[in-house]
């Protein structure tokens, strides 16, 4: 039986349940990570997109974009709940809205070439200046 996880926003108006299923997890430090969640990076997790789902204010999100590229924020209270990418397969969700605590941790720095000249990597994960992408899971 998967564990499924719980995660929300600041506020409590938007809920999800993720299965702790994750296939990778990083630290991105561009820009618009940064400016998404006002840190000096976003800590990430991706997931095969079918295993999230809303549990609680599906009115009150805020997407930026579209069904197959977008940040997905509550619309009350700001908070970047997960990141559609890969063409709409994956999402990346912000490990900060997670209530539960995941198995997986970041294995990497992503995007260090861009990263806030105030903040220094202070951890022995491994730093690429920019994109990696991950491997897809068979099938997927």
């Amino acid at each position: 039986m998967t564990k499924m996880l719980a995660g929300k926003c600041f506020c409590g108006g938007v809920h999800y349940a993720v299965a702790d299923e994750f296939l990778y997890a990083m630290n991105c430090h561009c820009s618009n990570c940064r400016r998404t969640t006002g840190s000096a990076f976003k800590p990430f997790a991706g997931i095969e997109r079918g295993k999230l789902r809303l549990t609680e204010g599906e009115d009150s999100l805020l997407v930026y974009g579209d069904a197959k590229a977008n940040d997905t924020h509550c619309k009350r209270c700001g908070s970047l709940l997960y990141s559609v990418v890969r063409d709409g397969a994956f999402v990346h969700v912000a490990l900060g809205t997670l209530v539960d605590d995941p198995t997986i941790r970041p294995t990497k720095h992503i995007f260090v070439g861009s990263k806030a000249p105030w903040f220094t990597i202070t951890d022995d994960l491994p730093q690429y200046a920019e994109h990696v992408t991950p491997a897809r899971p068979a099938g997927g």
